[in-house]
Order: C-alpha cells, then sequence, then structure tokens
C-alpha cells in the first residue's frame, strides 16, 4: 500500500513538474529559477514529511513540535523587526497561533494511516491550488492580503484534493462521505491559515516570515497551511469525535 501511494505522490509531482514547466518556460529566467527552486525544495519537504510519518510516526511528532516552536519565534520576530507595534493585535494572533499548534501537535499524534491521508489531501490542495492558480487564476480572491491567491487556484486545489481523498480513503479506516468531509475541512482549514499568515506578515509590511526555506521564505511561508489542517483533523478526532 505504501508503494503504491508512493508512486502515486511521484506521479503528482511528476505532472506539477509539467505544470510549472509549462508556467515558467516563457518567464525571465531569474524569475523561473526561483520557480524551480521552491518546487525542488518541496519535493524534499514532502518526502522528508512522509517517511517520517510511514516509517516512525514519532519523528513527525518530533517535527511538528519543531515546526510549531519555529514558528513561534518567527511570530516574535516580525513584532520585533517593528519594534513592538501593534501589540493587542499581536497578542490576539499569538493565542490563535497556540490554539492551532496545539491540535497539530494532537494530530501529529493519531493513528498513523490518518495522519498520512490528512498530509497527502493538504500537499495535493497546495501543490495545485499553486500550479492551477498560475494557469487559470484570473479572478484574485484577497489582493490586499495575498495577492496570488485566486479563485481559479482556489477551486482548482480544492477539486484535486477531494477527489484525491476519494482514491485515498483506504489509507485508513473512512468511508467515502467521512473523507469528503475531512478533506473539505482540510482544504478550508489550510486556505484559511495560509490568508491568516500573509495577514500577518502584511500588518508588519514583510514579504517572509524568513529566510530559512529556499523558495518558500519562513517555516510559517511554508507550513501554515499543514498547521491549520492538521488542527482541523485533531478538531474532528478529539473533540467532534468524528
Amino acid at each position: 500500500m505504501i508503494q503504491t501511494i508512493y508512486i502515486i505522490i511521484l506521479a503528482y509531482f511528476a505532472l506539477g513538474g509539467f505544470g510549472f514547466y509549462m508556467i515558467n518556460r516563457k518567464k525571465d529566467p531569474k524569475v523561473a529559477k526561483e520557480s524551480y527552486t521552491k518546487f525542488i525544495a518541496y519535493f524534499f519537504i514532502i518526502n522528508i514529511l512522509f517517511f517520517s510519518i510511514v516509517i516512525k510516526p514519532e519523528i513527525f511528532g518530533f517535527l511538528a513540535v519543531v515546526i510549531s516552536v519555529v514558528g513561534i519565534f518567527e511570530l516574535i520576530k516580525l513584532f520585533r523587526l517593528r519594534e513592538f507595534n501593534r501589540k493587542g493585535f499581536f497578542i490576539i494572533s499569538l493565542i490563535i497561533y497556540l490554539a492551532l499548534a496545539t491540535g497539530f501537535f494532537f494530530f501529529s499524534r493519531l493513528e498513523k494511516e490518518l495522519i498520512l491521508f490528512s498530509f497527502l489531501v493538504l500537499s495535493i490542495f497546495d501543490a495545485f491550488s499553486q500550479i492551477s492558480g498560475q494557469l487559470f487564476g484570473k479572478t484574485k480572491i484577497l489582493p490586499s492580503i495575498s495577492p496570488n491567491k485566486t479563485l481559479g487556484g482556489l477551486v482548482g486545489g480544492a477539486i484535486f484534493a477531494i477527489a484525491s481523498a476519494l482514491l485515498l480513503n483506504r489509507i485508513y479506516d473512512g468511508t467515502w462521505g467521512k473523507s469528503v468531509i475531512l478533506a473539505s475541512g482540510v482544504v478550508a482549514f489550510a486556505f484559511a491559515g495560509d490568508i491568516a499568515a500573509s495577514y500577518y506578515k502584511r500588518k508588519y509590511n514583510v514579504k517572509d516570515y524568513s529566510k530559512l526555506i529556499p523558495g518558500h521564505g519562513g517555516f510559517l511561508d511554508r507550513f501554515d497551511s499543514l498547521i491549520a489542517g492538521g488542527s482541523w483533523v485533531a478538531l474532528c478526532m478529539y473533540i467532534l469525535n468524528f
């Protein structure tokens, strides 16, 4: 089963790579290089997280803590960078982040099959929302907060993610209906988390949280949707008894 899933992941990456080639072939070489750097970094990130889940989930749990803690430091860094302006906004943002990070931690302690299912759905949504957005995105959703977010990207990514959930629902003990609900919530929370992270950056007038990940920026630039999406699954399992 794991081998089949990994082959599916590689197939998605091959499809995504072709999409990036079509997008970047007429762009300025410098811009195209940055896009390919982002794609390659994303490939390694996905592989690290995937194998940490399937081989030793405790490693994924450790990575979840690292991601969450680095995220806290990145929030504080921007707050300090702007000389501790907007204290009320920072405190509210930190409380919301800590709530999501707590959910993400409990998510990392669920059964590995459910973690893997959720992680794959989220990764597919994240990747294909970018690709479909660049190929078909014309209508901006929230241009003042996240200029690159488009309706085409959101719809395209959501369709790929939810359709993939139906293909991947055998990974864990869940019905098609349960898989669709979980996947839909993951998409919604991931998108909301991405927008919230972008909103925080706009308030402090920066492009990225840091430069820790080539092509992506900081940990919150890369893992905001994973933290939020994971917290949704934890909410379903621990609170809603889904």
